[in-house]
């Protein structure tokens, strides 16, 4: 006997369970989440255009690193699960914009700012777990 499952056979109160959580619980810190990643590839990207690359390559990698665990955090807390990950989140988050907080180049100073907010909105998640 074969058995075919559609999409249309499963409704999404048989995907996420019986209980779900309010969809909006973790909407701003997914935004910062967002927002903060957007700001670490935007900041990689123009460190690699500065002239002394070599000095930038710590910025270079928590920017690569930041913008990773953002976007996983985000992706986990979209299924509602925010987990130990929003702590992670916030302390490579706070590493990344203390880093980019050194340089005086605008896009490092605009992703430590991002990455400030970040880091304040996933320790608020990780607390009200």
């Amino acid at each position: 006997m074969k058995f075919r499952m559609l999409a249309s056979d499963v409704s999404s109160a048989d995907l996420l369970g019986s209980n779900t959580m309010e969809p909006q619980r973790y909407q701003s810190c997914i935004e910062a989440c967002n927002t903060c990643a957007d700001a670490c590839d935007y900041c990689s990207i123009a460190c690699l255009q500065e002239d002394d690359v070599k000095m930038m390559a710590e910025c270079i990698r928590l920017d690569l690193d930041c913008a990773a665990i953002c976007r996983l955090a985000a992706a986990y807390m979209a299924r509602e699960y925010a987990g130990n990950v929003c702590n992670v989140c916030a302390d490579i988050c706070e590493a990344c914009g203390a880093e980019c907080a050194r340089h005086p180049q605008a896009h490092c100073q605009n992703c430590a700012q991002a990455c400030r907010r970040c880091a304040e909105e996933c320790r608020l998640c990780s607390a009200s777990r």
